[in-house]
This record gives structure tokens, sequence and C-alpha cells, in this order.
């Protein structure tokens, strides 16, 4: 999720365990700190576009790690506000907004390896979108509340933030089982049976949802609203360049992607360069994990250090289609 979701989750817990245990700022700076710590790695350059997109989330986001870290920060902090007596609250406060963190990122599609260092498996629920203002406003202002309000009241609306913005995270996972079987019975009207489904919200909302299908030779893609007026799914056809990606797949970097992204990608030739793209962030032709992995040397492809060439296209226009779509209008997706 996005760094304002996982520091206001990480100042919510705190407050919620702290309590009046300690001035409610406090509980609040150190739960946000500890809430967006983790993400500190995006900072650190691997080497390279993909090595920086498949080592994020890694070792930074494992719960081992951060249940070892957790110790010396609550130690640290009681000692700095001369709390020691509450030790143990500050412990569990800081664990909690430590832990939470990549819980919350296994919510979203793009992989958190949670069990580093005994897998790097990244998993990854795909049920809510990284920016979610449903899912962050509830946290929100239910710290203003437990910051603004000096009465128990104030922690009341921390609590109730903290159950609303769990049930929306519930309820996205519910509406993706429910789109998932939309999904599966578009498909086999079709006489199509197949495991490869990939169902994910489109940005900042639970309602309409993006469904990618791997198919031999390509992909299709459709969209679903939870107000549409049928339980059908219309798709759209495009191709990889299965031929291209067979002369490349022991290069590492499309080793490391097609295994990254669980098979949800395409490759292609753009110029004179070989392109392998996650197809669980975009939109067709449009996505945000693009990568240059080889350059033509005439007639093959030798690997070349990956840069990113991924696109966002037009915003506003993108905006303006998903509105349409997202209230039942089944209009073409923009190109």
């Amino acid at each position: 999720m996005d760094s304002l979701s996982q520091i206001a989750l990480g100042s919510a817990l705190t407050i919620g365990v702290m309590g009046r245990r300690t001035v409610v700022w406090k509980a609040a700076l150190w739960g946000g700190v500890c809430g967006t710590l983790p993400d500190l790695d995006s900072f650190i350059n691997f080497g390279d576009a993909v090595r920086n997109m498949t080592y994020h989330r890694a070792e930074s986001h494992s719960l081992f790690y951060l249940t070892l870290i957790s110790l010396p920060i609550a130690w640290s902090v009681s000692r700095l506000h001369a709390e020691s007596q509450h030790f143990k609250y500050w412990w569990l406060g800081l664990w909690l907004a430590l832990f939470t963190h990549p819980l919350l990122d296994t919510m979203t599609v793009y992989g958190t390896q949670l069990l580093q260092p005994f897998s790097d498996y990244p998993f990854a629920i795909g049920s809510i979108f990284i920016i979610d203002p449903m899912y962050t406003l509830p946290l929100l202002i239910g710290c203003v509340c437990a910051l603004v309000v000096k009465n128990a009241a104030g922690l009341r609306w921390n609590m109730i933030g903290i159950v609303l913005s769990t049930t929306y995270l519930l309820w996205s996972a519910v509406v993706q089982i429910h789109v998932h079987s939309v999904a599966k019975e578009s498909l086999l009207t079709r006489g199509i049976n197949t495991e490869k489904i990939l169902v994910t919200p489109s940005p900042f909302n639970t309602l309409l949802w993006r469904i990618v299908v791997i198919r031999e030779g390509g992909f299709e893609e459709g969209y679903y609203s939870l107000f549409d007026r049928e339980r059908k799914i219309r798709f759209d056809r495009f191709t990889t360049d299965t031929a291209l990606y067979e002369s490349l797949k022991d290069v590492w970097a499309v080793d490391r992607m097609a295994w990254f992204t669980r098979g949800f990608f395409k490759m292609q030739i753009k110029g004179d360069k070989a392109l392998i793209t996650d197809l669980r962030m975009g939109q067709e032709p449009h996505y945000i994990f693009s990568f240059a992995v080889a350059q033509s040397q005439s007639p093959t492809f030798a690997a070349i250090t990956p840069e990113s060439v991924g696109s966002r296209g037009n915003l506003s226009e993108g905006f303006s289609w998903l509105w349409t779509r997202l209230k039942g209008n089944d209009v073409p997706s923009p190109k």
C-alpha cells in the first residue's frame, strides 16, 4: 500500500495499544515511523530496474526480521521517553505497526516476500489497489480524533477507524472471489476452462475490477463492475511473442520477471529492443512495469542491463473512462 496508508495504520495501532499510557502524539509518531520503516528499501539501488522491482518488499518486509527489530526499537523508544514501565505496551504497539505493514502490502497484487529468509515467495492476494481512499480515510480520521479529542471518545474513534478499514479489506476479498466466479462463468460459456485468471481492482476503488486471463499465445483482458447489468464479461484478446520468450527465457531478468509475476507477463519487440512487461499492474497497452531486457544483434538478441520503459498513458482520459465504466457502461478501454 502507499506510504500514507501505512503511516496511518501504524499510528492507529500504536495509539490503540498505548491508550493514555503515554501522550497520544508520541504513540502516533512512533507508530507512523514504524509503519513506514519497511518501505525504506525503495531507496536502495539493487543494480538495475528489474532488481529494484523484484527485490523491493523482500528482507525489509520479512515477518521474522521485523519481529526481531521490534524489540530494540521498542526498548529505545520507551527509554527515550522515560517510560520503561510501559515497555511491553510499546513493544506490542510498535511490533503491530511493523508486522502489519507487509501483511497489508500482501493484499495488493505486487508481491511481498513475507517469509524471508526462509522463502522468497512473493505473496499477493491482489484484492485492493495500492491507493484506496476508502481504506485510508477511516484510519486518518480515527488518528486525528485521538489526537484532538482529549478523552476516551477520541480513542474510541481511533478503534472505529481500525475496525472500518479492516472491514473494508475483508469486503475487497469477498468481492474479488465474487468477480472471479463471474469471470469463470464467462469463460466457460466460451468453452474455456483455465486457472490462469487474475482478478484485481481498478485504481482507487473496489467496484470496478480488471480480469486478465493467460491463454496460449497471448492473454485476454476484461472488466467487470458491480453495477453491470449482466454477469458477463467482454474480453479483448492480445498476443505475446512466445518465440521471443523461448529465445530469452534463460536471461536472468526474463526468468526473474516470469517468476515474480507468476506467469502474468508478455514479451514483445519494440524498435531494436526486447521488452518484458508485468501484466498485473496497468491496462493494455500501458503498464507501470515494463523493461527492455535485450537488444537486437541480428538475427538474435543479446541481453542488456534492464531499463524501465513503463508508461501510464493519458491519465485524464483513463480516469474519465474508469468513472464511465465503473457506473456499468460497457465502453471500450482507452488505448
